[in-house]
């Protein structure tokens, strides 16, 4: 009960970032679920946080969608998740608000990135994926699935 209380005095019927946290849970295992859907992304540190508590709480994610771009993305690598097949994924570089960064800030951005994906992923994004700054490249949850990540 620890974890629930812990979660619930941390989350208890919050939005964060797109992320709607389980507050009517019964037991402690309900009150691990963190459900994504319909988020945009946002700054990537603050998305790295939220996946830090989550990680340290030892929740479980589930990405509904409809969609999940930008920093959104890395909740692929929040430990215990998985993703409905219908889930879009919108994947680009980092950039400060669609401007692009210097030289020595996009490395490190996009490694931060790339750390929270799958192997397979991972190395898509920084030799292709990190390179698209305007727009998205969109990969459906299913294709996901396919590389192995947990369906939901």
């Amino acid at each position: 009960m620890r974890i629930f209380a812990q979660a619930k005095r941390l989350w208890s019927g919050v939005i964060f970032a797109g992320v709607v946290l389980a507050s009517n849970a019964v037991t402690a295992q309900q009150a691990t679920n963190v459900v994504i859907g319909n988020d945009l992304g946002g700054v990537i540190s603050t998305k790295a946080s939220a996946i830090d508590r989550i990680r340290a709480l030892r929740q479980s994610v589930q990405i509904k969608g409809p969609m999940c771009y930008s920093s959104c993305t890395m909740y692929l690598g929040s430990g215990d998740v998985c993703v409905e097949p219908n889930v879009t994924f919108g994947f680009h570089g980092p950039s400060s608000y669609g401007r692009p960064l210097q030289p020595q800030d996009f490395e490190y951005w996009s490694q931060v990135i790339a750390s929270y994906y799958p192997a397979q992923l991972s190395d898509w994004f920084m030799s292709t994926g990190r390179h698209r700054i305007n727009g998205y490249y969109k990969i459906s949850g299913a294709q996901l699935i396919k590389l192995g990540v947990t369906r939901c």
